[in-house]
């Protein structure tokens, strides 16, 4: 089920480079829809039930944010990084990342379908339920993370890597998987859309691990002889 190069190998996903200039702390009082936001820190900062949808997040630092059912759907957010963020049903559809890391995260219920992420890095920290359903994706690393649950239904994966994090019941239905290099995933669990994994890299282990899903989504019967 996995496709490989004619050099035996995946394209590796390209990782952000983001270089934060001197920021200035955020002063304001809450977001606001299709506001601009430009070299701000963000330290601390309960962002929780606040409206940013459309808003733009330019070379900024958000640290230590309360997320809880903050409205960021159509944002956009660029060459910024997040970390220790916090937060259930955070709603970032549509919204666009680019050049973002995110660092030991811990979200839960997360809208980001049809979201577009592009260079970016999640290291660290635990997403549960996090729902990319028609995303795409390209030059994304997942590393040292813990993704329970994840949603990639008719996404779009393209250079993405998984390295030293936990994959659990993953629904890959419908997605395209292109040099997607699952190898360092573990535990690398698909609940449904197995047979979607033609494009990705696995290991031989894993491959053992996978062989019941991939025999009940083909069909086959596995019994002993005799039996």
């Amino acid at each position: 089920m996995a496709r490989r190069t004619t050099a035996g190998a995946v394209r590796g996903a390209r990782r952000p480079e983001v270089r934060l200039p001197p920021l200035r702390p955020y002063g304001g009082t809450g977001l606001e829809p299709d506001g601009d936001y430009d070299g701000l820190e963000f330290a601390d900062t309960d962002l929780r039930g606040q409206d940013g949808s459309g808003a733009r997040f330019m070379d900024c630092a958000l640290t230590g944010c309360a997320l809880d059912e903050t409205a960021l759907r159509r944002a956009r957010l660029l060459d910024s990084v997040l970390t220790g963020v916090r937060g259930v049903g955070t709603d970032l559809a549509e919204a666009t990342l680019r050049d973002v890391e995110l660092v030991d995260a811990r979200l839960g219920g997360t809208q980001a379908h049809g979201a577009v992420l592009e260079r970016v890095l999640v290291r660290g920290g635990k997403i549960d339920y996090l729902n990319l359903r028609g995303a795409r994706l390209k030059d994304v690393v997942f590393e040292g993370c813990v993704l329970a649950e994840p949603d990639f239904g008719g996404a779009r994966l393209e250079r993405v890597a998984f390295v030293g994090c936990a994959l659990t019941g993953a629904d890959l239905s419908a997605a395209t998987l292109t040099d997607v290099d699952l190898r360092g995933a573990a535990p690398l669990e698909v609940a449904r859309g197995v047979a979607r994994l033609a494009g990705a890299v696995i290991s031989p282990g894993q491959l053992l691990d996978l062989a019941p899903v991939l025999a009940a989504e083909l069909g086959v019967r596995v019994v002993g002889e005799g039996a």
